[in-house]
């Protein structure tokens, strides 16, 4: 997958917003809170908001490390985009906007 392909799986989501902090950082928000965060270059990691147990289960795969700064609230971070498949990616990108949702007060959801 792309970067571009990411980008636009993250922004097709409910209410999904694009944020560019920390210099030129990527982030994906909904309800103005981040559900994920891609790095700029020609290699970005691709970070996201998980589960607690697909935290403890990707975390132990190639290509998969716990988000710096961010591990604490069970973020994980690819290191490289071919860490998994397109599907696999827009299915993550997909619950991580859902974690984040369930967590926002009703008026801020998206519809």
């Amino acid at each position: 997958m792309t970067p571009k392909q990411v980008e636009a799986a993250a922004l097709a989501l409910p209410g999904a917003a694009l944020s560019i902090q920390w210099g030129d950082d990527r982030v994906y928000k909904v309800g103005g809170k981040m559900f994920a965060a891609m790095g700029a270059g020609k290699a970005p990691a691709l970070s996201f908001k998980v589960g607690e147990v697909a935290f403890e289960m990707l975390i132990e795969r190639e290509g998969v490390i716990p988000a710096p700064y961010l591990a604490r609230a069970k973020w994980v971070q690819l290191t490289t985009l071919k860490a998994m498949d397109a599907v696999e990616i827009r299915e993550r990108l997909g619950e991580a906007h859902r974690l984040v949702v369930e967590k926002l007060p009703k008026k801020l959801r998206p519809a």
